[in-house]
This record gives C-alpha cells, structure tokens and sequence, in this order.
C-alpha cells in the first residue's frame, strides 16, 4: 500500500527521516519495476538547517521543488555527475527534504545490475544516494513528480526496525554546514550490507 499523502505532511523531517527506514522504494521506468526497502537516509531542515539548499529562505530553479507540498520527488544533479533523489516533506511552503542514501534491493535485480554494470550483485549496487538512484532508473526528468504517481512510489509493508538497531549520525559530505553538520540527522539500519560507509 502506497503511503498516504498525508504522511508526508508531517513537519517533524527528522522523525519522518527516521521512519522511512523499512519503507519499500519503488520506480516504474520504461516499463520496469524496480525497488527495495530503505536502510539509509538523512533530513534536512528547510530553512534554518546550514546543510539544506533551502537555508535562508533560499529559492531557485533547483530548490523551488523542495517548497512543494510534502509527497513529491526532489531530484537534483551532484557534483555534475550523481542524480540524488530526495522526499519532500511538510507543507507547502516549508522546503523540508529527506535524501535516500541507501536501500536492499528487492525487486528487479536484474534490471538494477544492468543499470549500474555490475555481472554479479554486490552490496554497491544501491549503497550511496547516487548508487540508488542509477540502480532504481531514478533521473531529473522525474524531478516534482508526485509520491502517488505509477512512476515513484513508496509503500509501507510493515517492516520496521526497533530504536536498538537504528543508528542516528551526523551527515555525510556537509562539512560547509558549520555546526549543523554535526547534527545526528543520518539514520540507518545498524549492520545492513547496503548502508554507505561509514556505517560504524
């Protein structure tokens, strides 16, 4: 069952952050399913949090997706060669995101490997925001597209993990972000194959 968009809604992205960990990911391009459940993710705090594109109020032709009604895809290029998908949260107006950086993948295994030219099925295929969104077809093109839609979904199938095996961390790659790159806003299932490192 797909998430209601009512969940997205929520203004807390921290605990939404935490809470998507066990939440099943799934893409429809060119006609190919491809998912997997969350093991990884990170929030950012709209526009007092130093590590989010919307810090300051900050709005352009690639933050203005993140002050959408939570429930949309948030697609951005990184470093000129990774494709991030992040989740809008929260009301319209309050550009609150969660970056994807991880899932294990569940459906469409073969279809993942070819994406990501990989002959055998490693832990790498889908560990690292940039990993998930090549393996899962995930590009700009979907860039605002709806949570609900037949192309980006997520469902929740009951699986959860309890607060013991979550570790909560501060974010990769942010160092810009002052103090707040020491915020412990990365979440992730403690000793799955996929987390990206560090993961200790």
């Amino acid at each position: 069952m797909k998430l209601a968009k009512a969940w997205y809604l929520n203004n807390d992205v921290v605990a939404l952050s935490k809470n998507l960990l066990g939440k099943y990911l799934f893409t429809c391009i060119d006609n190919l399913i491809t998912g997997g459940y969350i093991v990884e993710t990170e929030a950012y705090n709209g526009v007092v949090d130093k590590a989010s594109h919307a810090f300051g109020n900050r709005l352009s032709s690639r933050t203005k997706t993140m002050y959408m009604q939570g429930g949309v895809a948030y697609v951005y290029l990184c470093y000129g060669i990774h494709e991030m998908f992040n989740i809008v949260t929260s009301v319209e107006g309050q550009p609150h995101a969660i970056l994807v950086r991880a899932i294990q993948p569940t459906d469409g295994l073969d279809i993942m490997m070819a994406r990501r030219n990989l002959s055998t099925l490693k832990p790498n295929i889908t560990s690292g925001p940039g990993s998930v969104a090549k393996a899962l077809g995930i590009s700009r093109n979907i860039n605002a597209f709806s949570l609900q839609s037949d192309t980006i979904w997520i469902e929740d199938r009951g699986l959860t993990f309890p607060d013991e095996n979550i570790a909560a961390m501060p974010r990769i790659g942010v160092s810009y972000a002052a103090e707040d790159a020491l915020l412990p806003y990365r979440f992730y299932v403690k000793g799955n194959p996929y987390v990206s490192k560090p993961n200790k």
